[in-house]
């Protein structure tokens, strides 16, 4: 983008912004939503297209005279690489602008590995994607990243991970910045979770939780439509949770009584485990339960309930529209999320309760990557980067 005048640029996102839905306008359309005079919108549009951000569409029907000519999004203009890093796998996808996945690449990886193997992949996959899409690093806009333990956004660095050991402040933006450079967005993958699903199933709900239950536990809250992470970026930390029942079992965390140790998946295996069922992991759980092993069933059922005592608690404090629930564990069925429903819709207020809807993530195993693209489209098309001359030419 070339250099302009802060006004230039800040009046040519504002027209960007009224385009990104992809719904076709006329100039004289812009003028009338803007208010501006049709000659400086079409001065903003010229500059758009110069962009290669919107495009003009079919023409619209003319009432006598020459048809006037719509303009809307370019979703080819840019790409975006997003990525989902988990405990024991990984994703890494090429998308669009409007956030669809054009290819993807997944693969059994330990985060265990550290940093730079891990990394490593991240890179690799992309330019391998980027080949196969015939497509250059310099159409990259940015890259979106999750990963799976606490991360301070203003940076996207992590920061003390209990289940990614080597990546302790690690500078992930500013690695892959020496292989790919391209801005790099890095959160919580619960947190990118809750954008890929709100995308995907709930696009005009503002009030909106998402629950991961895997290896940890974890929600994505969304509030007022923005993706709410706090002061220091651990909002929606509900794994770490005292539960009274639980006051005496250990929490990899330090503490004790925490929601994680009682409800995860391996926290259920445990307690299989201790009922002399061989259970070593939460995969070990679904299966148990997808061939109706009673004592399974019931034991994911308990631990839904314990999960709805700390969401009910949350229901309280943001009354959200929709509770999703994902994550790995999540394939157990309804009988996790009705031991969720059980307890909130039994301890919550009826005015929190009456339109709430509990439900299964409709994205599923997608949700992380879908939500890092959105992370990184979002980034790039935002009024912020648009009116500095953020997007690479």
């Amino acid at each position: 983008m070339t250099t302009e005048s802060p006004q230039v640029a800040s009046g040519v996102s504002e027209l960007f912004q009224l385009l990104r839905d992809g719904v076709p306008r006329t100039r004289a359309e812009l003028a009338k939503s803007t208010g501006l005079a049709r000659s400086t919108v079409a001065v903003r549009v010229d500059e758009l297209m110069r962009m290669g951000l919107i495009t003009p569409v079919a023409d619209a029907v003319s009432t006598g005279g020459r048809p006037p000519s719509q303009f809307a999004i370019n979703p080819a203009a840019k790409v975006v690489v997003a990525v989902d890093i988990g405990a024991s796998h990984a994703t890494v996808a090429i998308a669009d602008l409007s956030g669809t996945i054009l290819l993807e690449k997944s693969g059994a990886l330990d985060i265990a590995l550290g940093p730079e193997p891990v990394l490593s992949w991240v890179v690799d996959g992309a330019h391998e994607l980027l080949e196969s899409a015939g497509r250059s690093p310099r159409d990259v806009a940015a890259m979106g990243i999750g990963v799976p333990g606490p991360v301070e956004h203003s940076t996207g660095l992590p920061v003390n991970p209990p289940i990614m050991p080597g990546w302790d402040r690690f500078d992930i933006p500013g690695w892959i910045a020496g292989h790919l450079p391209v801005p790099v967005l890095v959160d919580n993958d619960v947190n990118v979770m809750a954008l890929g699903e709100r995308s995907v199933a709930w696009p005009g709900v503002d009030h909106f939780l998402f629950v991961k239950v895997a290896t940890g536990i974890g929600a994505g809250l969304i509030a007022g439509g923005q993706l709410q992470r706090g002061a220091q970026g651990t909002a929606g930390d509900i794994g770490h949770v005292q539960l009274a029942r639980a006051s005496a079992v250990a929490c990899r965390c330090g503490n004790r009584g925490c929601l994680e140790a009682l409800a995860s998946g391996p926290a259920i295996a445990r307690v299989l485990r201790e009922e002399g069922i061989d259970a070593q992991s939460g995969d070990d759980v679904v299966d148990l339960v997808k061939r109706g092993n009673v004592d399974a069933i019931q034991a994911v059922r308990q631990a839904g309930r314990d999960i709805g005592d700390v969401l009910t608690t949350c229901v309280s404090f943001i009354n959200p529209s929709v509770i999703a629930i994902g994550g790995s564990m999540a394939r157990v069925g309804e009988h996790l999320i009705a031991g969720v429903r059980e307890v909130v819709y039994t301890r919550s207020t009826p005015l929190a309760t009456e339109h709430l809807s509990i439900v299964p993530s409709v994205a599923a195993e997608k949700a992380g990557v879908i939500g890092a693209s959105m992370l990184a489209v979002e980034h790039v098309l935002s009024p912020e980067s648009l009116t500095t001359g953020f997007l690479p030419a």
